[in-house]
């Protein structure tokens, strides 16, 4: 493939790749460099690409790579390393206290949500919660796998909709 079908056939492509960059980075600008260096390291690296394969899975295979290791450096320079002699204190818990009562009285609401539920919705919720796949559940329920889906997800939404002041 010639340089010139390779970035006509990237150019068509690249259209679709907006969305999954702003979905991974959920910021405007980072999408838009996070775009702009997948769609160089796919230039840099056209040789590595073989006529036929689907070119959309490999610019996002590259995307998603890139999004990773961005995130992978930013960790490590945020991540602060003491070194100083004094390591008594760092991870000493003595001197320090947790306010238990906010996170009281959140579960206290949620396990009120979650028992307003109707049993339809809230039996699949609860295996989900506790582990099960959504196999598992249909099985174990005996209902189509597109029902436990759905009911996970009318439970979550009313969840979300009663327990809406915790939301940031």
């Amino acid at each position: 493939m010639t340089a010139l079908e390779f970035t006509y056939h990237i150019g068509k492509v690249s259209k679709s790749l907006k969305p999954f960059a702003m979905k991974l980075t959920r910021d405007y600008e980072e999408a838009n460099d996070l775009l702009q260096d997948t769609l160089l390291k796919a230039f840099t690296n056209r040789d590595k690409y073989t006529e036929g394969t689907n070119l959309k899975a490999w610019l996002y295979t590259i995307m998603k790579n890139t999004f990773i290791t961005n995130y992978q450096r930013m960790v490590r320079k945020n991540t602060f390393i003491d070194t100083s002699d004094n390591l008594h204190y760092i991870n000493s818990m003595e001197s320090s206290t947790d306010n238990l009562a906010i996170s009281a009285f959140a579960m206290n609401d949620i396990n009120r949500a979650v028992s307003a539920l109707e049993d339809a919705y809230k039996t699949p919720f609860m295996m989900y919660f506790r582990g099960f796949k959504y196999h598992e559940i249909a099985e174990k329920l005996d209902i189509p796998i597109g029902t436990v889906k759905n009911r996970i997800h009318i439970a979550r939404k009313e969840l979300k909709d009663k327990l809406h002041m915790y939301a940031n």
